[in-house]
């Protein structure tokens, strides 16, 4: 167990604001570099760069909210509503990290092997286009997986939300 505090607050308190901003932003960026051929010379890199970012601060996160809970919360009795609604959020925090990896993972295939124009009067940024299948398959997969990034980011802060503000009546 390794207890990182900032400034006296636990760093899973702090770092989940960076995981509810960025991941969204990440998911949001390459739902556009995939739907958006004709920008695709402008969101390809940010694309990677946040799912980059997002995926390592959601792994983060994960990490520290383990490190609070034993920290904090494991001596909580086993029928405790708290302790439901907090391993609830462990659960979601769980399947978010795996499905960052993933997300991650479409977003790097797809700035390598999507192709786009560039509208720089150089051509700088332009980048060939990959088989026609591809060029279809690849930006629907990206589409799911930003969508399945939102949706677990959101479950996963939801469910941290009611753990901590939702105290249930004694």
């Amino acid at each position: 167990m390794l207890i990182i505090d900032i400034n006296g607050l636990p760093a899973h308190v702090l770092v989940v604001h960076g995981a509810v901003v960025l991941t969204p932003l990440a998911a949001l960026t390459a739902i556009l570099f995939a739907v958006m051929p004709r920008w695709r010379y402008l969101t390809r890199w940010p694309a990677v760069v946040l799912a980059v970012v997002a995926t390592g601060v959601v792994w983060v996160a994960r990490l520290s909210g383990q490190d609070f809970f034993e920290s904090r919360f494991e001596s909580l009795p086993t029928d405790s509503p708290v302790r439901a609604a907090i391993l609830e959020h462990e659960d979601y925090g769980e399947l978010l990290s795996l499905v960052a990896i993933g997300f991650l993972v479409v977003v790097a295939l797809g700035a390598v092997l999507l192709g786009s124009t560039s509208g720089l009067a150089s051509g700088r940024g332009e980048k060939e286009r990959a088989a026609p299948w591809m060029e279809t398959a690849l930006p629907v997969v990206i589409v799911v997986a930003g969508a399945l990034t939102l949706v677990y980011v959101f479950l996963t802060g939801d469910a941290g939300a009611r753990a901590t503000w939702e105290q249930p009546s004694s």
